[in-house]
């Protein structure tokens, strides 16, 4: 609706985790590089913690855009909020096994974790490496769980892993692993993510309307200042103000976002 009017030409803040409108600050930097130091160097396990909102999709998309897909083969999962069962499946599922049960009083754990065994296997034998990635890993509220999850890591040769686990989620994952010891023991490294500081909203906001086609000033300073104290740093909420913002600037026809646009978009959005 407001593309044409402020020379867009494309949305600029839509809440997905299309990595061209990644924004590198330094707390996301730090967080990819020591994924990608874990995957490359065999470490076993890490996790990526922050608030709902804060960037860890698209961390992890941006790792998986960072690895060569030749040597690489990478299970996503996105909602883990299953059976330990029924987890063990998706992940053997994601990384190709084929003609596996479908009916839950058909599945069995043991039968899982032989298919992801044998794959583990001919990857290591084809010189490919294998991911597993788990979002949303603070649904999963069974101990269970996690400990099949654990096992995967149980696949190793005599020098390395078989496959890296990288678990994310909001800040009580990290309470929930660490009532599993073994799990913990094999977690190398952990990053936590939080808000963005004002200077860093006005970057991130510069950013996505430079990917989105406009080089120009859109928000005014006194528009960042409204904008840090009502979205607390955190990007998914950015977003959402800036978008109606926009769209409210375009109403009002003027010819910027200021303070007082974005308090107007903020009491519109009901918050």
């Amino acid at each position: 609706m407001y593309l044409e009017y402020w020379g867009l030409k494309e949305m600029p803040f839509e809440n997905t985790s299309d990595t061209r409108f990644f924004y590198r600050s330094a707390q996301h930097e730090e967080g990819l590089s020591r994924l990608l130091y874990v995957v490359q160097n065999r470490k076993g396990a890490a996790i990526l913690t922050g608030v709902f909102g804060c960037g860890k999709t698209i961390v992890g998309r941006a790792l998986i855009n960072s690895l060569n897909k030749n040597i690489y083969q990478i299970a996503f999962v996105t909602n883990p909020h299953l059976k330990a069962v029924e987890l063990l499946r998706a992940v053997a599922r994601l990384l190709g096994g084929e003609n596996l049960p479908e009916k839950l009083n058909e599945m069995s754990s043991d039968y899982f974790l032989e298919v992801i065994g044998k794959i583990l296997t001919n990857n290591a034998k084809d010189g490919k490496e294998t991911l597993v990635i788990i979002d949303e890993a603070h649904v999963i509220t069974d101990l269970e769980v996690l400990e099949e999850l654990r096992l995967l890591l149980n696949f190793q040769l005599e020098d390395r892993f078989l496959l890296t686990l990288i678990l994310m989620g909001q800040p009580e994952l990290d309470e929930r692993i660490h009532k599993t010891k073994q799990l913990v023991q094999r977690i190398a490294l952990g990053h936590h993510l939080g808000p963005l500081s004002e200077e860093e909203i006005s970057e991130y906001i510069k950013l996505r309307l430079n990917v989105a086609g406009y080089g120009k000033k859109i928000f005014e300073d006194s528009a960042i200042k409204v904008i840090a104290q009502n979205s607390g740093g955190i990007p998914r909420r950015i977003n959402q103000i800036c978008d109606m913002s926009l769209l409210t600037g375009f109403v009002n026809k003027g010819p910027s976002i200021t303070g007082d646009v974005v308090s107007e978009a903020v009491e519109g959005l009901g918050v």
